[in-house]
């Protein structure tokens, strides 16, 4: 199979789809591995590296996409890139669908197969392949939300660990999975005070057990929730409904009962955002301001660190794309029910619940598809 890997276009992303390891991998596997030429420069790894992998390097994009079998990204197609895909073309990268109709319709209409990271899945119930970067994105959390408390960027000017006589920012952390429990570690880390909001008893009772006195938990309702955001310094929005939109627990009159300055940071964003106030942001321009609360909210976080992004991506994702290629999606898809999870898109046809009813679009399930083929 011809896999191919084009330089992502989205601002100021600097990770790259496909890590020369990868590709040396892959080339070993038989398959022949195409890069567009400089993609792998934002995350350190230069033209050179592929080629003693075993790559080809390709001038452009369209190269890529007009040759390639099987596209391997980071990001979500850009309206751009869409119009390059073709029919009976794999695609395989994060999608994020749900809060993105443009996107769904474009890879409807284009007829390729598009498999989501962010909707595979494992024997255990979690998603291999959003996992690194949802610890990237955790990690990242609490130190982006200081840098937007910061007075200069419209913040309270509150400092995160506080110092003798003066208290730590109160950080309250909205779902406790993975980014969540990465955001809280970090935040406690910088020395401040740490919440942490969940609706699962068990989850709760785990973070206690391991993490004792280092962070609190509390019960993820509405009315905690509401309490809990007008003492907040930082809110961090980490809420996760595999594959679907996420729900907005903060609404816009919520800010209103915040301290003016505080901060929100939406890693919720990719899904739609979990605060009603939430709008996609990029590195260049990553804050805002809404009723007096500074809101945090670019789409892709783990992009601003792209090395340690990519090479954690990479080692999660050559696995499954080692299996695409040698198999094909149809078979590949028939021997692991966790990357058949991750189908979201075949010949014209949704296959993902979740983006369907968040969509008001029609779902064929993919067993479906596989007893067709």
């Amino acid at each position: 199979m011809k896999i191919g890997c084009p330089t992502e276009i989205k601002p100021q992303e600097f990770r790259v789809g496909v890590t020369p390891s990868a590709a040396q991998e892959a080339v070993a596997h038989g398959h022949t591995v195409l890069i567009q030429k400089g993609a792998g420069i934002g995350a350190g790894f230069d033209d050179a590296a592929y080629t003693a992998a075993g790559a080809q390097i390709l001038d452009t994009a369209e190269e890529v996409f007009a040759t390639a079998d099987m596209i391997v990204k980071v990001k979500e197609p850009q309206a751009i890139e869409r119009k390059m895909l073709r029919e009976g073309q794999l695609l395989f990268t994060y999608l994020h669908l749900a809060p993105d109709p443009e996107q769904t319709k474009d890879l409807l209409a284009s007829g390729c197969t598009a498999i989501a990271y962010e909707t595979v899945t494992d024997r255990n119930g979690g998603l291999p392949l959003l996992a690194p970067m949802s610890e990237v994105a955790g990690k990242l959390a609490p130190q982006m939300g200081a840098w937007t408390l910061q007075k200069a960027n419209g913040g309270r000017g509150v400092l995160m660990g506080g110092v003798p006589g003066v208290g730590p920012a109160q950080v309250v952390v909205i779902g406790g999975g993975v980014v969540g429990t990465h955001a809280a570690r970090v935040a406690a880390g910088m020395g401040a005070d740490v919440t942490v909001l969940d609706r699962s008893l068990p989850r709760m009772r785990y973070l206690d057990d391991v993490f004792g006195g280092t962070f609190r938990t509390r019960y993820a309702s509405q009315a905690n929730i509401a309490e809990m955001i007008t003492t907040a310094d930082m809110v961090v929005g980490a809420v996760l409904i595999p594959g679907a939109a996420a729900p907005k627990l903060v609404g816009r009159t919520d800010l209103g009962l915040m301290k003016p300055g505080s901060a929100l940071v939406d890693v919720a964003i990719d899904q739609g955002g979990c605060f009603e106030t939430s709008n996609a942001t990029t590195h260049e321009n990553p804050i805002y301001e809404v009723d007096g609360i500074m809101h945090y909210c670019v789409a892709n976080m783990p992009g601003a660190v792209a090395r340690t992004s990519t090479i954690a991506l990479g080692n999660a994702t050559m696995p499954f794309m080692l299996a695409l290629a040698d198999k094909g999606w149809q078979q590949a898809c028939a021997d692991d029910p966790h990357l058949l999870a991750g189908l979201n898109v075949h010949a014209g046809q949704l296959t993902y619940g979740a983006v369907g009813q968040a969509l008001g679009l029609d779902v064929t399930e993919p067993q479906k598809l596989l007893k067709a083929a």
